[in-house]
């Protein structure tokens, strides 16, 4: 499960894919976060028409074909082990993996990232809803696994992590040959290089334990 992450370094430490294609009106609505909970806008790697770009999408996925956007399910999270078999995955696995990147996330209280403090990206679907108004949603939701040793005395599932290099070729439009040479980044990743500690501020700490 990832219900809670940060995003709480300054926009000139952000992975320099994304960086580059931040326009002015990103740039200037970008500010760090230290609690991003599901509901709330994420920043997201998005590729669409063959180009990446950056976008803000909604966390809690809005499946297109839906006809009310407020009622139903909004999943913030999905089972890397059923994506092919949910309709409300299906063609966004296929068509619309995205990046979404993260300096920590938060799992009972305990906040989990790398040990060099380096930002990192979280494996992400999108989906784009519209209306008969013409109005516009996107959303996205974050695709979870088994845990590795460093998450599983927490929690039984965790955030799929997307290695740095590879952005690429996650979000690239591929047939079902290309959809299974992906499979090995949806495994449990080496947590080599990662710590998990407790935030200073039990203020904080309290909220992320109610969350």
């Amino acid at each position: 499960m990832c219900g809670r992450f940060a995003l709480s370094i300054p926009a000139s430490d952000l992975p320099l894919p994304l960086r580059q294609r931040l326009d002015p009106a990103h740039q200037n609505r970008y500010a760090p976060r230290d609690l991003i909970g599901p509901g709330e806008p994420l920043l997201v790697l998005r590729r669409e028409d063959k180009d990446a770009s950056a976008a803000l999408m909604l966390w809690g996925l809005i499946p297109g074909w839906t006809k009310d956007p407020l009622s139903g399910p909004r999943p913030f999270n999905a089972r890397v082990e059923t994506l092919d078999d949910k309709a409300m995955f299906r063609g966004a696995w296929r068509h619309r993996r995205c990046l979404i990147p993260a300096s920590c996330f938060f799992e009972k209280g305990w906040r989990i990232r790398r040990a060099n403090h380096q930002p990192f990206w979280l494996a992400g679907l999108w989906e784009r809803w519209l209306g008969a108004d013409g109005s516009e949603i996107e959303s996205v939701t974050i695709l979870t696994t088994t845990p590795n040793a460093l998450i599983r005395p927490l929690h039984p599932r965790m955030p799929v992590v997307i290695p740095d290099g590879l952005e690429d070729g996650w979000m690239a439009a591929v047939d079902g040959a290309g959809l299974r040479a992906l499979q090995p980044l949806l495994d449990a990743w080496d947590p080599t290089g990662w710590i998990r500690d407790r935030p200073g501020d039990s203020e904080q700490l309290s909220l992320f334990e109610r969350a």
